[in-house]
């Protein structure tokens, strides 16, 4: 499917794209999120004015904005924080079992030090 202009685009599907983006999602991963397809965000995103109602309070919360704001009854607050992949990332990897958090912090720890290693090489 051709990338959109979103200009083109509803009201409401302007609104989604521009909040998808600023929580730091794709499309696949906003409906992976929804239990959806990519096609249906997609959809939601540019042919409709609006998803189905039950998805509303889910959506609302995943792009950290309420409803109204979602569907464009209140403005957006200016002071939102975006949530960002690697915080969503870090939430998920709290969940595991501490088996495989330890393994991740291990191999985070590598790539840390070898970041800083390289950085060092480079400052010398």
């Amino acid at each position: 499917m051709p990338k959109q202009n979103i200009d083109e685009l509803t009201d409401f599907g302007k609104r989604l794209v521009t909040l998808r983006k600023q929580a730091g999602y794709t499309q696949t991963e906003l409906a992976n999120e929804l239990d959806v397809s990519q096609r249906m965000v997609s959809h939601y995103e540019g042919h409709t004015e609006y998803p189905p109602a039950a998805l509303l309070p889910k959506l609302a919360a995943l792009l950290n904005v309420t409803s109204d704001e979602l569907l464009g009854l209140e403005p957006l607050k200016k002071n939102r924080q975006p949530d960002t992949r690697l915080q969503r990332r870090f939430q998920q990897i709290e969940k595991l079992p501490n088996k495989e958090k330890r393994k991740l912090v291990q191999v985070i720890d590598t790539f840390l030090k070898a970041a800083q290693l390289s950085e060092s090489t480079t400052h010398q």
